[in-house]
This record gives structure tokens, sequence and C-alpha cells, in this order.
């Protein structure tokens, strides 16, 4: 039979079978371990020749898309009608231009039959630079001199328009300093290098506060969060920007590093972090295998007092100075979660979509996880044989069969249909297809069935975490245009305005007409935190957890 032909369903053996199966697994691990050998052995080849003063194989992108796509946007994709708008009724009309016909070169006969209209889409770049004659008076008597003020928004030596616009290019379009700089001495603005960077960073306090608002207001307007982290840099050292995502608003905040403790710190929106040894606390350090010793020394603290940092600091050290660093980060974590739930200052999140990353767990009561990434799991196989890349294709086409089925139960929700789902995943997850690598994931799968049927019984929550994977993108192609800020004003600034950014946008608030509203002082635009109050009413986010 030809190596291509073999299919493990026709070998009516039962040992034979087994036989063949084991040796296509063998196969399939020599292939994978081969094709690691050869990328090690050619790193390892460049290097030498690195040393020796030569040149490594030159990194030819290959012509065409690589095979090693692990998208899922064709599988998952439902098609809808494309309906296509009409251009002009979006367009603002802001002045009218009547063009007239040369009478000359008209016939005698000619009748006025109307017009024929055309819209024009265009701008004007110049300079608007006012000298401001301010008023001035001395009152001898009072020994004071009255000046005239300055319009509202006018703040300096340049104007609020200008002001806006440095905003806008840099965290709206993504354009860096020194391009901005360009765009405005072309125009003709005498303005420095410094000064601009002074302009994105400093004096946003009002921006900031919003923006803070803005983000409490969305925790409490919908119950589950989506929440994802990337890489960012802080002065050349590496730290990281959490994304936290919802239909209201998005929030981006940068810390030092990513550990729950972390987490748990952007979803306090960055209040002081307090700890408390309650049962809650216990179950999760057990969980995490802390000590029994070192639990045994916690019991004696209070369970309903909260404790700060510097007092739990202080107490480890002084009690428990055998943990590790790790253990330790384990026990402050646990404590913070169980503050964290007990407090009522501030709104809890309920659920988190997100990956399986060990820094979300025990953080929330729930936890979902994404589709999107189990299944780029499986896509990230690369069998060599024939028979293996077969099971893999069948495997992913009943893989987002289902996730069809979810998306539909998601728009029409009943515990019948529920169930049926549900069974539906222990079979499918249930299946053993021979190709060990593709099976182990299929176990792996299955022992995630809880977080990943979360939405049986929150239909209200997305099967994917994409919305905050498209924050993460967001902040890594600005890492890439500004490389990262410098100082504590600069990683406030890149925070607050790309949350403002991706939260005017879900909210239907023209980014530009808010930055300009918010300097001038006009006040035509209402708070955001009263608009996400309004939206996650009409949307009713929390719907699943009202009715348990």
């Amino acid at each position: 039979m030809p190596f291509a032909e073999i299919d493990l369903t026709q070998i009516e053996d039962e040992k034979m079978r087994q036989l063949v199966g084991s040796l296509l697994n063998i196969i399939e691990d020599l292939s994978a371990n081969v094709s690691r050998l050869q990328e090690d052995n050619q790193r390892l080849r460049d290097e030498v020749n690195h040393l020796k003063g030569e040149q490594g194989k030159p990194d030819i992108k290959p012509p065409k898309k690589p095979l090693t796509n692990h998208s899922s946007e064709t599988e998952r994709h439902q098609p809808r009608k494309h309906r296509k708008k009409k251009k002009r009724a979006e367009i603002k009309i802001d002045r009218e231009e009547v063009l007239e016909v040369d009478q000359t070169i008209l016939p005698p006969d000619a009748d006025f039959k109307g017009y024929h209209e055309i819209v024009v889409q265009e701008i004007a770049l110049r300079t608007d630079n006012i000298l401001f004659r301010k008023e001035k008076f001395h009152s001898p008597s009072e020994g004071k001199i009255y000046l005239a003020p300055m319009p509202a928004g006018y703040i300096g030596t340049f104007g609020p328009n200008l002001r806006a616009q440095v905003l806008i290019l840099h965290y709206a379009c993504q354009m860096t300093e020194a391009k901005i700089h360009t765009w405005l001495k072309q125009i003709g603005i005498d303005i420095s290098e410094g000064t601009i960077s002074n302009m994105l960073i400093k004096g946003h306090d009002p921006f900031h506060q919003e923006e803070s608002e803005s983000y409490e207001a969305s925790l409490a307007g919908s119950p589950w969060q989506h929440i994802d982290d990337t890489g960012t840099r802080v002065n050349g050292e590496n730290h990281y920007c959490h994304i936290v995502d919802s239909p209201l608003a998005t929030h981006y905040q940068t810390t030092p590093s990513k550990s729950r403790l972390n987490v748990i710190d952007v979803l306090s929106n960055g209040r002081r972090q307090r700890f408390r040894c309650n049962d809650e606390a216990f179950q999760i350090m057990k969980k995490l295998k802390t000590p029994q010793y070192a639990l045994k020394k916690l019991a004696k603290l209070s369970r309903n007092q909260d404790y700060d940092q510097d007092f739990m600091d202080h107490w480890l050290s002084a009690n428990l100075p055998r943990l590790n660093d790790l253990q330790q980060r384990t026990i402050l974590s646990s404590m913070a979660i169980a503050a964290y739930h007990a407090q009522t200052d501030y709104p809890v999140v309920k659920l988190l979509i997100c990956d399986d990353a060990p820094q979300f767990r025990w953080i929330t009561d729930e936890l979902a996880l994404c589709w999107i990434h189990e299944g780029r799991h499986y896509k990230k196989l690369s069998p060599v044989i024939p028979y293996h890349q077969k099971q893999q294709q069948r495997f992913l086409r009943a893989f987002w069969r289902f996730y069809k089925r979810l998306n539909s139960y998601r728009d029409k929700p009943t515990s019948e249909h529920a169930m049926w789902l549900e069974r539906y995943f222990d079979r499918l997850f249930a299946t053993r297809t021979g190709y060990e690598a593709l099976d182990k994931l299929i176990s792996r799968t299955q022992n995630h069935k809880i977080q990943l049927l979360k939405v049986l019984t929150h239909p209200e929550i997305p099967l994917h975490n994409n919305s905050a994977e498209l924050g993460a993108r967001q902040r890594v192609r600005k890492r890439k245009i500004s490389f990262g800020p410098r100082v504590k004003d600069g990683v406030q600034a890149w925070d607050t305005f790309m949350s403002l950014v991706a939260t005017t946008k879900k909210l239907g608030v023209n980014f530009h007409d808010y930055i300009l509203d918010r300097i001038m002082g006009t006040g035509d635009i209402l708070p955001l935190p009263d608009l996400i109050e309004a939206q996650a009413q009409q949307l009713n986010l929390g719907a699943s957890w009202q009715t348990t």
C-alpha cells in the first residue's frame, strides 16, 4: 500500500492497527525532531560564520504567504450581505458655490434646467496665527494691573486647535513626534520638538481623571471584561501593558510585570493594594500548594481585617523568612484576591474572558477561555503523515462547526439547547484519532470544558477574546513606531490617550471633536462616564447574572 494511502480504519487486525498507528506517531515525532535539529544546526552554523567574520545564511522571505498561517478567520467567519452606503449622506457640507455657464457660448434657445450637484471634499491646511491685543488698565489707588483674559482654550503661545491636532496625530494616528514637528514646520508653525513632547505628556490631569472615571463606569456597567497584556518598554526597560476591554470602554495600564498582583492592581484601577487572610485566601493558597507550616502561621492573622503592603512585607520577613520569592508572591496574591472580593468601594469583575495565562486564574469568580486561542493550537500542528493531515483537517472542521453552533445559541439561548450543546461537546472532545499530538490537544480542550462553555450560562459574553487582542495590537503598533515612553508622565499619557481613543470609538464619539471640546471647555460632549452609563443600561451586559 502506498504511504499516502494508509488509513488505519481499513486495517481489520486490532494489534496490527495499533502497531501501524504507533509507527506513524514515531515517524511524526522523528520528523518534528529533525526539523528542530536542522533549525538549531543552521543557527549554529550562522553563529560560527559570524565569529569567523563571514555572513550567515540570508534570511530570504518566501514570495507567498507561508503555510504556517494560524489564523482561524476563514473557518469561523460567517459572511454577511454587503450593503453599500450612500457616500454623500455622511459628508458634511460646509459651503456652497454656484458655478455658472459662460453665457456667450449658449445658443439662443438654451433653457435653464436647474443644477447638477457634485460634492467635493477639501481641507484647508494653513496657519491662523493671532496677535491678541489685551487691554491693560492700572489702578493707582489699588496698585493693581487689570489685564483682559485670554479666550477659552488659549494657554501659552499655541492655540487649542494646534494642541488638539498634536494629540490626535500622535495618539489616534500614531505619528511620531519628529514627523509631527516636520508637518507643523511645513505648514509654517514655529515650534520645537521639546514643546511638542510637553504638549503630548504634560498638563493632562483632566483627561487622566475622565479616563479613570470612564474605566470605573465600564467596570460597573459590565460584570464581564476582556483582558490581555503585551510587552512594552519604559525608558528602555521591559514592562507590560494590560488591556481591559468591554463593549463600553477600553482601558490601557502599564505595570512593571504581568503577575497576578499586577492584574489585581489593574482591575482595582491603581488603588492602594490591600490584603486579607480569610477563608477564600486559604482556599487559594492551598490550591497553589503553599507550605503547611506557612498556613499555620498565617492562621494567626485576623480574618476580617485588611493589611497594607508595608505590614505584609514586615510580617512575612519576621514570621516566614524561609519562604522563597515565589511562595511569598503566592501568599500575597491569594490575600489580595480575597481583599479585592471583600471590598465594596469599587466594582468587582465577576468574569474575565482571556487566554489560559496563569496570572488570570483565581482573580474572578468565573473564567471564560477564548475559542480562537483554543483553535490556534490545532492549526499549529504540522503533521507530515498524510493520514494525520486528514485527521487534523477533519477535526478542525468539526471544531469550527461546533463553534458556529455556540454562536447560534447566543442569539436564542434555551436550557434545552444548552444541554444539547454540552452533550455535543462531550462527544466531540472524546474523539481519539490515533494521531498522538492531536489527541493530546483534544484532551486538553476537554479539560477546559467549564471555561469554554461559560457562554451556556452567560449568553451575552463573546466566544473569543478578539476585542482585547485588537487593543493589544494597537499598543504593539505604537511600540514599533515610537518605541516607548521614557518618563512617568509619558507612560500615563500613553495609557490615557490610547484608552480615550478606543473608548470614544465604542461610544460613537468623534475623537477630534472630543479633544477639541475638552481643550476649549465648551462642554458640548457629555462626560464619557455618563455616556458609558447610558450605554450600559441599553446593552444590559449582565442580564444572565440578574436572573441567577
